[in-house]
């Protein structure tokens, strides 16, 4: 338990570490470099997703958990879609006034986070050494450049920086309270440990498809981004030899 609180706090607050850039920053930045950062998370995701949860939950439960995970971890962020207003926060090209929208769109990116968490808890209940680690690793990386963006995006709205700041670190909080409940519901029911790696797996390929890769190819930079998701995958290659 002890772990996991740990692993879900250090990912969920990557979120307020990569909004912490906000402060010291004059000037938003270009497409070009928030293509290519979204990419990179992608990649980093991708990795994640494809050599260790689907990997972990196939040595755990064989075909059929995984088939069902996966396609449970797609339903629940498309019905989470449908539900939720979703705010391109990358490519919008209109304002958004933060006393009529911008609670809604806080409390949407927050809602989006639940999945992450609920993988990073997930991870922690897998019979496999160092899986929870890893995947408390990528989200953490994953959510850095999307605690700048989303402070990017408050300030854009004539947010004061600290207070974007705040906001955008307490996004991520939400991870830490869904990685205790994946936790708890797959390491008391071992059975469902390996539809829980599936879920997490699906929700994590459902984000990298439907909206990082679309975003990170919104403005002709899709070169650069497409060199930057390869790089990202890489990296978590290198760190799960590594690690």
């Amino acid at each position: 338990m002890e772990q996991v609180i740990w692993g879900s706090s250090l990912s969920a607050l990557s979120t307020g570490l990569g909004a912490l850039l906000i402060l010291f920053m004059n000037q938003t930045l270009t497409h070009k470099w928030r293509d290519v950062i979204l990419a990179f998370t992608a990649g980093i995701m991708m990795a994640a997703a494809t050599m260790s949860l689907i990997p972990d939950s196939l040595s755990q439960g064989g075909f059929i958990p995984l088939a069902v995970g996966v396609f449970l971890g797609v339903y629940t962020l498309t019905t989470l879609e449908k539900n939720i207003p979703h705010i391109d926060l990358n490519h919008s090209k209109t304002g958004i006034a933060f006393d009529e929208k911008a609670m809604l769109i806080i409390a949407a990116i927050t809602l989006h986070n639940i999945p992450e968490g609920l993988a990073v808890g997930v991870s922690y209940a897998s019979d496999e050494a160092g899986t929870g680690n890893l995947i408390a690793l990528a989200i953490g990386l994953q959510n850095a450049p999307e605690g700048l963006l989303v402070a990017m995006f408050l300030v854009n709205q004539q947010i004061k920086k600290w207070k974007a700041f705040v906001v955008a670190t307490l996004t991520g909080a939400i991870e830490i309270v869904s990685g205790l409940i994946g936790f708890g519901l797959t390491a008391y029911v071992q059975n469902l440990v390996p539809y829980g790696l599936a879920f997490a797996a699906g929700a994590m390929l459902f984000i990298i498809y439907k909206e990082l890769i679309p975003e990170s190819h919104g403005d002709g930079n899709e070169r650069n981004a497409t060199y930057s998701f390869i790089v990202g995958l890489l990296f978590m290659v290198l760190l799960t030899q590594l690690f």
